[in-house]
């Protein structure tokens, strides 16, 4: 685990925003099944820049940023590609954090 890598992932409003949405996508991107189909709980670029009101470009700088730091994972199924949280990074951040810092 690359700690400098996951602080500055986590140093943007929108990249922390982007998290809590994937914390739970069913709330979040109540549709995304229907529009991309059943994905293992990853949600299509598409919907996170829709959601965040930004450019898909910056959003997939954003979200590249925070598959680089493993808090996301990607999967590709023909042209679509879809992100979920790494919650074992996220439970080795919260150790990191309790033990470490």
């Amino acid at each position: 685990m690359d700690q400098v890598e996951i602080f500055k992932a986590l140093s943007n409003k929108t990249r922390l925003q982007i998290l809590n949405w994937l914390k739970d996508p069913e709330l979040h991107f109540p549709d995304h099944k229907v529009s991309c189909g059943e994905t293992n709980g990853g949600v299509c670029v598409g919907h996170i820049q829709r959601k965040a009101g930004l450019t898909q470009s910056t959003i997939s700088e954003y979200l590249v940023v925070l598959q680089r730091a493993g808090l996301v994972t990607a999967s590709r199924v023909g042209q679509w590609t879809y992100y979920k949280r790494n919650e074992k990074a996220f439970e080795d951040l919260s150790n990191l954090v309790a033990s470490e810092l």
